[in-house]
């Protein structure tokens, strides 16, 4: 224990261990292989791999070193180190975006869930081929087999109850614990089936569509705005899980390599994915970029066609997005759970409760805006859709820029660079100059981008609808 009794991680281990099973979650398979697919392939990759290393790299150490040397929450930390000042709009931002994203998170995560009970029920093995859209658009429109109109909320409910169970048992015995059971699972499941499908039929068509040079989409900015919004996700950056995790940590460790090892297994994984992905896409002529449904429908079409085996590589499939989806919602919940302790004074299992219960009663709504009885749109978007727009444009970019800028003008420059172990080197003044201009303006002109496209590029916008309101009443 340190400081007036805070929890630390028993080992550093455990903390890298978590810290990428936070960065390790949908958004490297479910979310990845889509924006790959949407972004062209290759020159996805590419630009998501500069994003990583030139502004994923700089913010997460940013946000591990505000976490260790506050030694709080995401907000408190903020508090400690500069007192009084607006700095910890960061970290307000921080919980704010990782509750937001929790709500949703936990929906998805419900709807794998419930493909692992359909492949072991054999429910799911048993749709014709072709019925796969409908089966799943059924089920999370609420006329599925089980549950009707609440089974969505029934596998989100019931995921965020696994999910409060780890974080009530605390930092060692819960998160610790759960993270050294499930990232070890979790990589030899994806290097087995990434190895399996590099022996299908697609698999060269894969390889060449995720790394043969196609530099002319490059100068795409949406390609480069998925690819940080990809980097932020994937990263937990700006949700402030990084920064609570990091608080757990005591002062001996070593904060630019635990970093780099971060980014690097969590890229990894992340390619490792695509490979496992992309050869049966390929293999069985679907379509690489079809959205959000590549995980829940183009993919159980393809299994759906192996027959026994099919079933068998299904329930591993989602067995381990389910593990990825776990360690991530873990961390998530963390963030908020440890601002509630300390800013109530609450016990952790009151905090875990009450935190779990609240994030997971304004994801009903989510869960219900798939086709249910709360299926309006909100400018043109579902409610889960508005709230994953809100946050992966929005409040994530925002919370790591103001990180960023807090670590490289706002913190003395001497008591950062000592703080990380960088001293006075030139890494150290190559990760401050990275965090002072690089990152800030990169992630700035994304989200401006990202606000014009939304607002005032389309028919569809908030802009549009204001001045035909304007016109009509004139």
């Amino acid at each position: 224990m340190v400081m007036q009794g805070r929890e630390q991680w028993a080992t550093r281990l455990g903390f890298i261990l978590a810290a990428v099973g936070s960065a390790v979650g949908l958004g490297n398979i479910w979310r990845f292989s889509y924006v790959l697919g949407e972004g062209g392939g290759f020159a996805f990759l590419i630009a998501y791999i500069i994003c990583i290393f030139l502004i994923g790299l700089p913010v997460l150490l940013a946000e591990i070193t505000v976490g260790r040397k506050g030694q709080s929450d995401a907000i408190g930390s903020f508090e400690k180190i500069a007192p009084g000042k607006w700095w910890k709009l960061g970290g307000i931002l921080g919980v704010l975006s990782g509750s937001l994203i929790l709500s949703f998170y936990g929906v998805i995560a419900g709807w794998v869930f419930y493909y692992v009970f359909s492949y072991l029920s054999g429910s799911a093995g048993s749709v014709e081929q072709g019925g796969y859209a409908d089966y799943f658009l059924g089920f999370i429109g609420g006329s599925g087999e089980l549950g009707g109109v609440l089974g969505p909320v029934f596998w989100q409910l019931l995921f965020m109850a696994v999910v409060i169970g780890v974080v009530y048992f605390g930092v060692k015995k819960g998160i610790e614990l759960a993270n050294r059971t499930f990232m070890p699972l979790l990589a030899l499941l994806v290097v087995i089936l990434a190895i399996y499908g590099l022996t299908m039929d697609g698999a060269g068509e894969a390889m060449n569509f995720m790394f043969s040079p196609d530099f002319g989409q490059l100068g795409n900015m949406e390609v480069w705005g998925m690819a940080i919004g990809q980097a932020f996700f994937t990263l937990s950056l700006g949700m402030g899980a990084m920064i609570t995790y990091a608080s757990y940590l005591p002062k001996e460790t070593k904060l630019p390599s635990a970093a780099g090892t971060i980014v690097t297994l969590d890229t990894l994984f992340a390619i490792f994915a695509g490979l496992m992905i992309f050869p049966i896409v390929f293999t069985f002529g679907l379509d690489p970029s079809a959205g959000p449904e590549l995980i829940f429908i183009t993919l159980p079409e393809a299994f759906g066609q192996w027959g026994t085996g099919g079933t068998i590589f299904g329930i591993l499939f989602f067995f381990l997005v389910g593990i990825a989806a776990l360690s991530s919602a873990i961390s998530l919940l963390e963030v908020g759970v440890s601002w509630a302790m300390r800013k109530f004074d609450w016990s952790r299992r009151k905090a875990a409760l009450t935190a779990g219960i609240i994030i997971a009663a304004f994801g009903v709504p989510s869960a219900l805006s798939q086709g249910g009885p709360l299926s309006q749109e909100i400018l043109g978007l579902s409610f889960l859709d508005l709230i994953d727009t809100i946050t992966d444009q929005y409040t994530l970019a925002l919370g790591g820029m103001i990180t960023a800028l807090f670590v490289g003008w706002g913190w003395n420059k001497i008591e950062v660079l000592r703080e990380t172990g960088l001293q006075e080197t030139t890494i150290g003044a190559i990760w401050i100059w990275f965090l002072r201009i690089v990152a800030p303006v990169g992630i700035l002109y994304i989200v401006l981008n990202n606000f014009y496209n939304m607002f005032i590029a389309t028919e569809e916008s908030m802009s549009y609808l204001i001045i035909q309101m304007i016109n009509y009443f004139l």
